[in-house]
């Protein structure tokens, strides 16, 4: 196996271990007890993840990345090349599972459009994860995935793995370590630097052609110390907290449903092309 194809399938075992980790984390029912249980020996390579997540992403890789990726200069690509581009994550996968990125993708739609949610946030689910070519522009997975959270004031408890951040440089600076840090008292969610992976990425490509409801499921899906534990109350504003119930609508579809049947791709193209072109133009810049 080339070690490009290893370093792929490795990508692939420590998303399947986090997002594993992620939907029994944040299950419905589960007693206090469970909740908290965030033994690294229960999820090793999850742990480890955190350990690198933590550690780097500071105010300054943030701001970097930030610079780097949303001025969209990597490639022209339209929604459905970017999810065949996303797809080759899957060339040297674990031979144990043969769910492509795609189908992933088309999980979370396909289960979204069921329950009569509006066409937009059919395509939102279909979206979501798009963000995570990251990977294949060279970018490592603690920069990709993983739960996400501000940067540049201080880290609340409620983030995954909170004792990790003590070997993050960021925890030198005062400033950073205040209640508000960088931030204005109830400054908005737009006006906050989060943690850098496919989620804002994502939510920038698309900013000028979905409503703001998509956009804010888009960007924050990954804000489990916002959305689920209620944390950063502090920074979010009044909009923030209208826009909260539809992300709250969205966790369900991206967390639980995985399990459901495989999609036929080639069966539900056409109905998804005709959803793009009424949303998206034939390229998006990226």
């Amino acid at each position: 196996m080339t070690d490009t194809a290893m370093a792929t399938r490795n990508s692939l075992a420590i998303e399947d271990d986090w997002s594993g980790f992620v939907a029994g984390r944040y299950r419905e029912g589960k007693s206090e007890s469970e909740f908290r249980n965030y033994d690294a020996a229960v999820v090793p390579r999850v742990a480890e993840f955190y350990k690198t997540n933590h550690a780097c992403q500071t105010l300054d890789f943030v701001l970097g990345k930030e610079e780097e990726y949303f001025a969209l200069r990597k490639r022209a690509m339209s929604i459905w090349e970017a999810a065949e581009f996303l797809n080759t994550l899957v060339d040297e996968s674990d031979p144990d599972t043969d769910l492509t990125q795609i189908e992933h993708l088309l999980q979370t739609s396909e289960a979204i459009r069921k329950d009569g949610h509006p066409r937009w946030m059919v395509l939102t689910g279909f979206i979501h994860d798009l963000g995570k070519v990251l990977c294949l522009y060279g970018e490592p997975q603690w920069a990709v995935v993983g739960d996400t959270f501000p940067v540049g004031c201080a880290y609340s408890d409620t983030i995954v793995f909170p004792e990790y951040f003590a070997q993050n440089p960021d925890m030198g600076v005062a400033e950073y370590q205040t209640q508000y840090g960088i931030y204005e008292p109830n400054c908005g969610l737009n006006n906050v630097h989060m943690s850098w992976g496919h989620d804002a990425y994502v939510a920038h490509v698309v900013r000028d052609y979905l409503p703001e409801p998509a956009l804010y499921m888009l960007r924050y899906h990954s804000f489990y110390a916002w959305h689920q534990q209620g944390a950063y109350q502090h920074l979010v504003s009044d909009h923030d907290k209208e826009m909260l119930p539809w992300v709250k609508k969205f966790n369900p579809y991206d967390l639980y449903s995985k399990g459901a049947a495989k999609p036929n791709v080639k069966e539900l193209k056409p109905w998804y092309d005709e959803l793009i072109a009424e949303f998206f133009p034939d390229k998006l810049d990226w």
